[in-house]
C-alpha cells in the first residue's frame, strides 16, 4: 500500500511541476518575429488588441506568400509572444472592388 502511495505521489508532483508545453513556444517577441521571418519567411499580415480583465494582449497573424505558413501570435504587455497556432494553405480575402461610378 505504501509503494503504491508512494508511486502515485511521486507522479502526481512530477506532473504538478513540469513546465507547461506551451512554454516551449513562448518567448521575448523581437526572437520569436525573427524566427518566423527567417524560418518560415513569414510577414506580419494583421493583428488587434484584445482587451480582457487582466490584461490587454495584441494578437498577430504572420504569414507567407511564398510557403503557404501562418502563425498566429499573442503578445503580453510584458514583451512575451506566445505562438497559439500554426498551419499551412493560407489564404486571403481581398475587399471586393466598388461598383463604377458609386461614391468610395
Amino acid at each position: 500500500m505504501f509503494k503504491r502511495l508512494l508511486g502515485l505521489s511521486l507522479l502526481f508532483g512530477m506532473a504538478a511541476t513540469a513546465p507547461p508545453a506551451l512554454a516551449a513556444s513562448c518567448g521575448n517577441r523581437e526572437v520569436m518575429t525573427q524566427r518566423l521571418e527567417s524560418g518560415y519567411s513569414e510577414r506580419l499580415t494583421a493583428g488587434g488588441l484584445q482587451k480582457s480583465r487582466a490584461e490587454a494582449t495584441m494578437i498577430e497573424v504572420w504569414s507567407s506568400d511564398e510557403t503557404g505558413t501562418f502563425s498566429v501570435l499573442v503578445t503580453h504587455a510584458n514583451g512575451i509572444s506566445c505562438v497559439v497556432a500554426t498551419g499551412s494553405s493560407f489564404f486571403q480575402i481581398a475587399d471586393k472592388a466598388p461598383e463604377p461610378g458609386t461614391p468610395s
